[in-house]
């Protein structure tokens, strides 16, 4: 027969079994959602549908691409893309494993170009540029999804991203230095509507420095260029 001593032992035995267990299915909660907290961020468009047939007017379709570096050549690839930047990639919106999002973009059956976004940190917040490219990899397009800036408004207006049409890879990896800010040949004509805001303006001119090199690095370019690095004189 089993003595109330006994019962009461075993009693405070389970409790202190499923307090154990909660703990460490609440350390795991916590975990898991510090690690989510810290994934790698992504860049989408808010409303495909609606923002494709808008940036693309020409457009009757579209397909999903996603790619990341990790998987695409891993730290080899990164190094390269580090080197023609001409800067490190840092930050929460920067790991290797940040997924790119391609919207591969079609006239009926047939490929018409690309639309393509990178997150990329500005003053106050991140900032998220997308480019609308034709097959040949020029600019038919700028648009800034998402800026925290009480100057996002000058920054986000169409007549300044008019200024990127028709600009290129080679523009920017040419003549764009995103450490120094200094721009030459095509770049240089890019002028910033909020000089208040010049942290933002050099940002988004990194984040399209790093579209364009992403994208051909990614294989929907090719039009590398053999001297990378800073801004050169035509």
């Amino acid at each position: 027969m089993k003595t109330r001593s006994w019962l009461l032992g075993n009693f405070f035995k389970k409790i202190i079994a499923f307090s154990t267990k909660a703990s460490i299915l609440t350390l795991l909660l916590v975990l898991t959602g510090y690690t989510a907290a810290w994934s790698a961020v992504g860049c989408d468009l808010n409303d495909p549908d609606r923002d494709v047939a808008r940036l693309f007017p020409e457009s009757t379709g579209y397909k999903t691409i996603y790619v990341a570096v990790d998987r695409k050549g891993g730290e080899p690839l990164l190094a390269k893309i580090e080197t023609r930047l001409g800067d490190k990639f840092r930050g929460l919106y920067e790991t290797i494993d940040v997924p790119y999002t391609i919207y591969e973009i079609f006239s009926n059956k047939k490929k018409v170009g690309y639309i393509h976004g990178v997150n990329q940190k500005g003053q106050f917040g991140g900032i998220q540029v997308f480019l609308v490219l034709d097959l040949e990899g020029r600019v038919k397009g700028f648009y800034i999804q998402k800026m925290t800036s009480q100057y996002a408004g000058k920054l986000r207006d169409a007549k300044f991203g008019r200024q990127f049409i028709g600009l290129t890879l080679k523009d920017f990896e040419l003549h764009y230095d995103v450490i120094s800010g200094k721009a030459s040949g095509k770049v240089e004509a890019i002028k910033n509507p909020a000089p208040e805001a010049e942290a933002d303006f050099r940002a988004a001119l990194r984040a399209t420095k790093k579209n364009l090199i992403l994208m051909d690095e990614f294989g929907y370019l090719f039009q590398a260029v053999s001297s990378p690095g800073g801004p050169q004189k035509p």
